[in-house]
């Protein structure tokens, strides 16, 4: 059993924690509030998580220091736009640790992906992706889930398989650890549109097509960024994307829902109250499609409907009406 940190107090990181904790092993975990820290230690409660009792083997800290010292392995899990910050405070403590970022988007001010950041922070040393099809709410009461380990390093990929799986989480493994973040942070967008979809009451037919076209959109940007195509096939792209877009688990797909009742992006962001990662990167992934010049049109119609005020009704108009071409 291993000594493991976990940092951030989220959905996904006491659901991760939790599983951990179940397995034998001692969890410690960063919180940046005393409340969730007192919560998680004294009620054994995660507000996001309000069916869940948090299982011995976990204690919350707010000291960095305390979480990070000592500990074999670190598992990061704080919103994508805190990752280099945060980072940035526990880094001094590391010694050979693997550092497995969980959480999914990219860094919007410079358009590169987690692992990008974390590598340019802790250079030299072990990094991991860890994404998938994977709600926090099933994972936290043991509903069966496969998920990936994405890194560049065979040590890490043996250390996250063996530590995570048993009957109730199959770990599958991939060098491919650009597509294995693509997936996660990209399909966060496409599960945004569908929300917005199923709030104007579209259908069977348009999911079908949303999903399809979007999955294209991201392999798409995702082999001009140095990805690997079939990646996006697997787990960490079609499988991530097909749990977000159809459940209403997702987060980002009740903000699409929101958007399309016509709430703004600030009543949107209050009313879900927890990170909605689609809508803090859709403008890093029309900005990346500029950069790359790739054609993403489901993309660039949900950038219109969140910073150009385009209806939802005449974005779905938008793209039904495109011109002619071929499947690609």
């Amino acid at each position: 059993m291993k000594k493991v940190a976990v940092i951030g107090t989220g959905s996904w990181g006491v659901a991760l924690a939790t599983h951990l904790a179940k397995l034998g092993n001692e969890v410690k975990m960063w919180s940046f509030s005393e409340e969730e820290a007192r919560a998680i230690n004294e009620e054994k409660k995660c507000q996001f998580l309000p069916e869940l009792v948090i299982p011995e083997g976990i204690e919350a800290l707010t000291d960095l220091k305390k979480v990070v010292t000592d500990s074999e392995i670190v598992i990061h899990v704080t919103p994508s736009k805190f990752v280099r910050a945060t980072i940035q405070k526990y880094k001094a403590y590391l010694t050979n640790q693997a550092v497995v970022i969980c959480s999914k988007g990219l860094e919007n001010d410079t358009l590169k992906t987690l692992s990008q950041v974390a590598e340019e922070e802790l250079p030299g040393k072990r990094i991991g992706i860890f994404s998938g099809p994977s709600h926090a709410e099933e994972v936290s009461v043991a509903i069966p889930t496969a998920i990936v380990i994405g890194s560049k390093e065979d040590s890490v990929i043996e250390e996250v398989q063996s530590l995570f799986m048993n009957e109730n989480m199959r770990v599958y493994a991939s060098h491919d650890i650009k597509g294995v973040e693509l997936g996660g942070a990209l399909k966060n967008i496409i599960a945004f549109c569908a929300g917005i979809a199923a709030e104007i009451k579209m259908g069977d037919n348009t999911f079908a097509a949303l999903i399809t076209r979007g999955l294209v959109e991201i392999s798409r940007l995702g082999e001009a960024m140095g990805a690997q195509k079939e990646t996006f096939y697997g787990l960490s792209g079609l499988g991530d994307l097909i749990v977000t877009c159809l459940s209403e688990h997702s987060r980002n797909r009740r903000a699409g829902k929101l958007i399309g009742r016509g709430l703004s992006v600030e009543e949107a962001k209050k009313e879900i109250g927890m990170t909605v990662e689609s809508m803090d990167n859709i403008e890093a992934a029309y900005k990346l499609a500029k950069q790359y010049n790739i054609e993403l049109p489901i993309v660039n119609t949900v950038y219109d409907i969140l910073f150009n005020g385009l209806k939802p009704e005449e974005a779905v108009k938008r793209l039904m009406t495109r011109e002619k071409k071929f499947e690609d």
